[in-house]
């Protein structure tokens, strides 16, 4: 029997639509509703089928498609997740006592090879850059993106990137502390004056990255590291347990993003496009 249900609940989408491009005016040819094109984008990134087996009760798959790419060179999905991390924190929603990192590998489809070296014309217009690898690693068990994650108290997502899947977690922990940027909010409610804030009190990661480079990273941007020790090194007499012991959130919240079966197996050649996706998921969880 065929889903019934939206994807997306009335207050989810009370969330999203005022984050979106404005609806274009009805005249001329009819335009897509925003809300059935996202919809749309929901059931592929859950369901990870091609985009020609798009339902017709969401219209044309190929409407769809070109929605998603000119979005996702407009910046429309990393505006998305940047205002609701904004909206948490003015609510108070957004823990920074501990931030949590991880890696996790993702097997990517053998359609994902083969994309151009060059980015398009008009990711060159917009500066867009491309990895020359387009994050896709090779190993025994074939074509391998990694994701790293940082997320917050709460265990949701705030920092995604994406490599090939033989990098190494340590590699990034600059790139996602550097990210994450929550700009402040005034007293109207809207986006307010002042250094946006990226770091929180405490770092927590797995043995992964217990590297001195790592914890002098941390030290100078007065982070405090909850990263344990591995066995060829000297133990710490003051390792924060209660801390560490919150470090399951990563993963769960990896977990969480593998439920969208087109993050749990990459399809897309361009690593852009995929991250686009994983974006969306992740502004999800946090609805």
């Amino acid at each position: 029997m065929a889903r019934t249900e939206p994807e997306l609940t009335d207050a989810q989408w009370a969330a999203l639509e005022p984050l979106l491009p404005p609806q274009r005016p009805a005249t001329g040819r009819p335009n897509n509703d925003h809300r059935q094109v996202v919809e749309a984008m929901v059931w592929l990134a859950r369901t990870g089928a091609p985009w020609r087996d798009l339902p017709g009760q969401y219209g044309s798959w190929n409407t769809v498609a070109s929605r998603f790419y000119r979005w996702r060179q407009q910046g429309v999905f990393d505006h998305l997740l940047a205002e609701i991390h904004r909206r948490a924190d003015a609510c108070g929603e957004l823990d920074w006592l501990v931030h949590y990192v991880d890696g996790s590998v993702v097997r990517a489809h053998q359609h994902a090879a083969g994309a151009r070296h060059a980015p398009s014309q008009q990711d060159r217009k917009r500066g867009i850059l491309h990895p020359q690898d387009q994050a896709l690693g090779r190993s025994r068990g074939g074509l391998t993106t990694k994701l790293h994650l940082r997320v917050e108290g709460g265990g949701r997502p705030l920092v995604i990137l994406a490599t090939a899947g033989q990098r190494h977690e340590v590699t990034q922990l600059e790139a996602l502390l550097d990210g994450g940027a929550v700009i402040r909010t005034g007293a109207d409610g809207r986006p307010g004056r002042g250094r946006p804030r990226k770091r929180p009190v405490k770092l927590a990661g797995d043995k992964g990255y217990s590297y001195p480079s790592a914890r002098r990273l941390l030290r100078r941007r007065g982070i405090r590291s909850v990263i344990p020790t591995r066995s060829d090194q000297c133990r710490q007499p003051t390792f924060d347990r209660p801390a560490y012991r919150g470090r399951n959130r990563v993963e769960r919240c990896v977990g969480r993003l593998k439920q969208f079966r087109r993050v749990a197996t990459r399809y897309e050649k361009l690593a852009v496009n995929y991250l686009a996706i994983v974006k969306l998921a992740a502004a999800l969880i946090w609805l």
